[in-house]
Formats: C-alpha cells, structure tokens, sequence
C-alpha cells in the first residue's frame, strides 16, 4: 500500500470514546498506511469553549482524507447546562454533528442493517424463524427538517401568507406562542441522494430500491421528493423499485423486513427507520453509518453518547469497529472492508466474546480484541 492516509480521529462525549478507542485494536494491526488526527469536537468542548465544533478541528479535517467518529451530547436549548454556557460565552447551541455535515457537504449518509448469524438479537417473526435482514439506506443528510431553519416566534414576514392566517385563526395562537422548523428540500439535493441510492442497487447486484415519503400530506417537500425519485427510477430500467409513505414503511419493517434491500428517504424520516431497522438486526450496537461527499467522509456508529455507560468499558463496540470497514470500503481499500466484516461476522457467530446487550460479560476492549485476533488471522 503506497498512499498514506490522513484520518481525522474524533472520539466525542460519553461511550463515544470508549467505542473508538477500543477500535484501535483493529487499526494497529491493519496493512492500512495512516496517520490519525486527534481532534476536538462535542458537549464538553462547548462547556469549555462555548463551540462544539472548534474552528481548528474544522481547518484539519480539510486537510484529511476521511474521519472517525465516536458519538457527542445532545441537550435542548432548556437544559441549565446549554443555558450556563450560552449565556457565559454568548453563543446559541447547534449540534456540531450535523455543523459537520453541512460544513463538508456529507450529503449522503449510508446505513447498513444486517443480521449476523448466531446474533441472539436478531429479529424474529411470529413462528419463531429469523429471517435474512440486509437493508442499506440511503438518507438525506444535509436538508430537511434538519436544516437548522427555525424560529421562536412567527416572524413577520410570514404573517400576511394565507394558510398562516388561517392557522392562527383556528388555533388561537398568538405570534410569540409559535414555533417554526421550516422543511427546506431543493431539487438537487432530492436528486443527488435519491441517485446515490439507484447508482448503489445497479452496482452492487440488489436492483431493488424502496423510495420513503410522505407526499399524500406533505405535499410540496415529499411531493417534490416523489417526482424526482419517477425520473431518476426510468433512468434505471434494471432496478425494480416502488414508493411507501413513511407509516407503512415502519409497519412493513416490523412484519417482513427481509423483503427490504436498498431504501432512501429524507433526512428525518430517514433517522428514524434506520434506528428501527437496526433494532431488527441487533441494535444500535450494530448499527454503523457512512456521511459522505465525493470528496470526504466521516464515520460513525449511530448511537449516541450514552452518559450513564462513559467510562465503563461495557457498551458493544461492533457499530464502531464497522464504521472502519465503511470507511475503508469508501476509500476503495475493498480487501480490508471485506476482511473486517468477515471477522465480525465470525466474533457474532461463534459468541463466546460478546459484551452484555448479547448475554455475554466480556468488555469493549474484549469483542474489539477479539475481532483484532480475528482479523490478524484472516
């Protein structure tokens, strides 16, 4: 391997650094030519500092070919301890994650859900069968409700629309009792995702794609998604595809989830199916993701920060250690991403170093040393 890589390392808050940390046992011992960046970002970096995504950690990243991420905290604009730092450094919180998304452009976000042979966690149906679940959803990752376009109160500018007026007349609200998170969707960005998703089902053999929306209610956004995804669908001939609105999409999930392969949606709705599809093939500590551009990607295990479990050495490191694999995977580094999830496929499968959300009592460094043996024998 010639190219050596720059990798932005960004462990976080909470388990987020015990997951990454842990997955170190992997990269120490992969034919894998990189230099990792320890960098700064998270709630306890905007205690500090008053920004959860410091402008250093931002400059080095444009520097570097891809990032790992650990997992950051949270909290509402209510909570004391947003309140105390916003109000000592005079800034308003923004979660830094999704800074970075949009800061990079990582319009795509990729989300693997599969079933591991021998996972205890694997979903079952009614007559006790556990089917074959292998679902890669492709969600919008830049736009939607996820904007960051909000407002306290109704402004101005909005109070002379129509169904405004109407929907103050009906509710009785007065303008400072309102809230706005405006739903923005352009037409590049619907197109650009729901193409991510046709171009991965043509390459990869599936040729089956599941559009999630809306459009019956949402009309203008998920309208607007609908009509792009019928074009780019007749571009793709070879790709059997067809549209559920978001409710059926989580009623069919829990009844016949193997019928699923590739799904794209939006950016919240796809938060939220991936969450659920990833408690039918294990839980969030299988769950990995992928947020790229063409020219930069950062990956990550999809669970948060988890306070209560910081420091215990306890939580499943699997959805870290396959957010490597995604990276080297995207990075074009085939033989390695293909030899990672082989040897997670085995650690799952012969079950006897398993951390205690699968029955076991072994650690985080436990499964994460073990995939490493695993991987070093391969």
């Amino acid at each position: 391997m010639s190219k050596k890589y720059k990798i932005g390392f960004l462990p976080g808050d909470g388990i987020g650094v015990d997951v990454l940390e842990a997955s170190k046992a992997i990269l120490d011992i992969a034919d894998f030519n990189a230099e990792y960046i320890p960098l700064d970002i998270g709630f306890k970096i905007f205690e500090s500092e008053g920004d959860a995504l410091p402008s250093r950690t931002v400059e080095a990243l444009k520097n570097c070919d891809a990032a790992l991420f650990g997992a950051i905290t949270s909290k509402p604009r209510t909570d004391p301890s947003v309140q105390k730092v916003e109000q000592e450094f005079g800034v308003t919180y923004r979660s830094p994650i999704v800074r970075l998304r949009q800061v990079f452009d990582l319009y795509s976000n990729m989300r693997p859900s599969k079933s591991y042979e021998g996972n205890p966690l694997n979903f079952r149906k009614i007559d006790g069968s556990v089917p074959h679940i292998d679902i890669v959803t492709f969600r919008e990752n830049t736009q939607g409700l996820y904007s960051g376009i909000e407002f306290e109160s109704l402004i101005p500018e909005l109070k002379n629309i129509d169904s405004f007026k109407a929907f103050q007349d009906r509710t009785k609200a007065t303008d400072e009792n309102i809230r706005i998170s405006c739903r923005v969707f352009t037409k590049e960005g619907c197109d650009r995702i729901i193409r991510k998703a046709f171009d991965y089902a043509k390459t990869t053999g599936r040729n089956k794609v599941t559009v999630v929306h809306k459009a019956n209610v949402i009309r203008a956004t998920d309208g607007l998604f609908l009509e792009i995804a019928k074009e780019i669908a007749s571009e793709y001939p070879e790709v059997d595809w067809w549209d559920e609105n978001i409710d059926a999409t989580a009623m069919w999930l829990m009844k016949r989830p193997d019928e699923y392969s590739v799904i794209v949606s939006s950016n919240m709705f796809g938060d939220i199916i991936t969450d659920q599809a990833a408690m039918l093939s294990g839980g969030l500590g299988f769950a990995a993701s992928a947020s790229t551009s063409e020219k930069f990607g950062v990956f990550e295990p999809n669970h948060g920060s988890a306070p209560k479990y910081a420091g215990q050495n306890k939580v499943n490191p699997i959805a870290a250690i396959k957010s490597i694999a995604l990276m080297w995977e995207w990075l074009g580094e085939t033989n390695l991403s293909e030899k990672l999830e082989n040897s997670i496929a085995e650690n799952v499968k012969t079950g006897k170093i398993r951390t205690y959300d699968m029955g076991g009592t072994s650690s985080t460094t436990d499964v994460a040393n073990d995939i490493a043996r695993i991987f070093g024998e391969k």
